[in-house]
């Protein structure tokens, strides 16, 4: 036994001596891995505990939601309705594509809205980049260029017509209407305008088409549609008055 007890001293020693080691050490393990609070987005606003995944999701949400956002508060409607007029009028079926026509609306679309975004990123976007307001705040600021815009363009009638269905009295200012009732009574003007200037564009066309009718149906040529004939004049006729910069200038200044 004493020859054990002299054998298992520096066992002993080596044991105590790893515990006395790893003892101070385990507390700061401990801690290290709880699970650390998710940093919070910028747009959660200071002292707030977000959660990432939640983030996230709340950011891809408002991302689907751009689209409808980019059909309801801005030129975008018209121009598009007024190009798709155009290509029918012309009687070219798929030329420009649809990918072109949304192209050139998107490009139009951000042209006329510049001053707005500039607008809205002097009053919102800056102050809550610096810190001065929080993101209900800006989203407030934010929409009084936006919905000053759309006010300019929205019929009275439209704007009657929502404010009657959202049982809301009629305001004293038109600044005082709020988007619930500006955004749809926007949409319903842009519309009205864009088939107005659809149809006053149809017409030439169609004055066309129908003399170009009448000649190939007197002269007895029934085995060739008249729109066969009519196509090429059309495109012709078009791009002799630089068909284009006319449709898009009048456009463009239909909103200055």
């Amino acid at each position: 036994m004493a020859d054990f007890a002299r054998a298992g001293k520096p066992r002993w020693r080596t044991l105590l001596t790893i515990t006395l080691t790893v003892l101070p050490v385990c507390p700061a393990a401990a801690v290290s891995s709880r699970p650390q609070a998710a940093p919070s987005l910028p747009w959660m606003g200071p002292g707030t505990n977000g959660s990432v995944p939640w983030n996230i999701v709340v950011l891809l949400t408002l991302l689907t939601l751009l689209p409808a956002l980019l059909l309801a508060m801005t030129p975008f409607a018209r121009l598009l309705v007024v190009f798709h007029f155009l290509r029918q009028a012309l009687g070219t079926q798929s030329t420009p594509t649809n990918q072109t026509l949304i192209g050139l609306s998107l490009i139009l679309t951000f042209f006329l809205m510049q001053p707005v975004m500039a607008d809205i990123r002097q009053v919102a976007v800056v102050p809550f980049e610096q810190g001065q307001i929080d993101a209900a705040a800006a989203v407030e600021r934010g929409a009084e260029p936006l919905r000053h815009f759309m006010l300019k363009y929205a019929r009275e009638k439209d704007l009657a017509l929502f404010l009657e269905l959202a049982k809301e009295p009629r305001p004293a200012r038109p600044e005082e209407v709020g988007m619930r009732v500006v955004v749809p009574a926007y949409i319903l003007s842009e519309l009205k305008a864009g088939f107005q200037i659809g149809a006053a564009l149809y017409l030439p066309f169609l004055a066309v088409d129908m003399v170009v009718a009448a000649i190939t149906t007197s002269i007895g040529m029934l085995q060739l549609p008249p729109v066969v004939i009519s196509t090429p004049l059309k495109i012709l006729l078009f791009v002799m008055v630089d068909g284009w910069n006319l449709l898009v200038g009048s456009l463009l200044k239909s909103f200055f």
